[in-house]
């Protein structure tokens, strides 16, 4: 009866000693999540239960990020009726602007999220947290408006995919260069409805941050969930950003995968997923240059503080091309300040880049950043679908930090030959 890293946290959240692929279990959360787009529509929902409280105050997170700083009346209408919910219920994890943070970020540097968790959040990038050995996903406003409510959502028990990482990266890849290369072998769907499970020698070479991008964007090969193990990495995360105690769990040695894959980290080459999906991925030596016209380096899957330092390293001291517009945001206050104390704000801004508050607006294209027909950018973000970033004739090129400070200098995206 043996069970991956998954599966166990699912059958002890439910209550269950074993469960199996495809079962159907109602598992107790220990936090939810939503933000200024889906928690108004949660709240709609909350409030036709005739519920007059929430299940704990204290396992709801409200993070005002998507349109906020608010872009027109309309969002300004979405995040008071947010406001409004937390101050009714006295919600102890809501994140205004000036607190707030690009959520995804922020929960586990504010230690909301820890390993051994269970967390469900209406905002698909909600499996970023599976990088601290949590079992999260994204669901709907009205499965999160029931969790709101009982503290408990319904799950079906993922198929696992194994993927074993080797060796160690070489810089400047990282791991957004990790995630689009496995979601160039897998596809957008390659994953769907299944348990990423990263294990190998690998993992211990990468950091924290990496594996939080890689787990947010498990999504974009249509997983369940991406999942890492706790290592010493992990439990110095978890002891560092907060007080409760991780609790640990390990795939059994035969547990039962659908798949394995097996990547060679020292093998890997900056890569860049074309327009318009995430699985259209090229090795940045192999591609032909196209012009490009903006840069957003930022967002929940790689405005870190190692990603801020890793386009700061590029761009120090020199200029970005006149043709092009660099766009930067800090996933969260803590960082922007970390970022602005070490001198990166002031080598990004010499550079002609315009640095932002932390927010989601320009990945979803809401605001601060939308493109115009005709226009591609160059985006550290998570989804290039058609008209992601803006008006349908755009196009997005996804990319690590790092290339995207290359493309920035030099106005093009790809090195390879005409």
């Amino acid at each position: 009866m043996s069970m991956t890293m998954s599966q166990k946290i699912l059958a002890f959240h439910a209550g269950l000693d074993f469960v199996k692929p495809g079962q159907l279990v109602m598992a107790k959360l220990d936090m939810t999540l939503a933000n200024d787009i889906t928690a108004p529509v949660s709240i709609e929902q909350f409030e036709k239960t005739g519920a007059d409280r929430v299940f704990n105050r204290d396992k709801i997170a409200l993070v005002l990020d998507h349109f906020a700083p608010c872009k027109d009346i309309k969002s300004a209408q979405l995040c008071r009726r947010v406001r409004d919910f937390a101050n009714k219920y006295e919600i102890t994890n809501f994140f205004d602007v000036g607190r707030a943070g690009i959520e995804h970020a922020l929960l586990p540097e504010q230690g909301l999220v820890c390993a051994g968790d269970l967390v469900i959040g209406a905002d698909s990038h909600t499996c970023t947290y599976g990088a601290l050995g949590a079992f999260s996903t994204g669901v709907g406003s009205t499965d999160l408006a029931a969790a709101m409510v009982t503290g408990q959502s319904w799950f079906k028990v993922p198929d696992a995919i194994k993927v074993v990482l080797k060796g160690s990266c070489k810089p400047p890849v990282s791991g957004k260069d990790v995630i689009l290369h496995l979601i160039g072998l897998l596809g957008v769907d390659g994953a769907l409805y299944k348990s990423l499970e990263f294990c190998g020698e690998g993992v211990g070479s990468l950091s924290m941050d990496d594996r939080f991008c890689i787990c947010n964007m498990a999504i974009e090969a249509g997983a369940k969930n991406g999942i890492f193990p706790v290592d010493e990495k992990t439990l110095e995360f978890c002891s560092s950003h907060g007080h409760r105690k991780p609790v640990v769990y390990a795939a059994d040695e035969d547990a039962r995968y659908c798949q394995e894959i097996v990547i060679d980290l020292s093998e890997l080459k900056q890569t860049v997923a074309l327009p318009h999906l995430p699985e259209n991925t090229v090795e940045l030596d192999s591609m032909s240059p196209v012009k490009i016209d903006q840069v957003v380096i930022g967002s929940c899957t790689n405005g870190y503080l190692s990603d801020l330092r890793a386009a700061a390293g590029i761009l120090n001291g020199k200029r970005i091309a006149d043709s092009v517009r660099c766009l930067i945001f800090p996933a969260t206050r803590k960082i922007y300040l970390d970022a602005l104390h070490e001198g990166l704000i002031d080598i990004f801004i010499n550079a002609g880049a315009a640095v932002s508050t932390p927010t989601c607006g320009p990945c979803l294209g809401g605001h601060m950043g939308v493109l115009a027909k005709g226009e591609r950018c160059v985006s550290t973000t998570n989804r290039n679908f058609v008209g992601r970033m803006g008006e349908v004739g755009s196009e997005v090129y996804l990319a690590s930090a790092a290339t995207a400070a290359e493309c920035a200098l030099t106005g093009y995206c790809g090195r390879g030959t005409d």
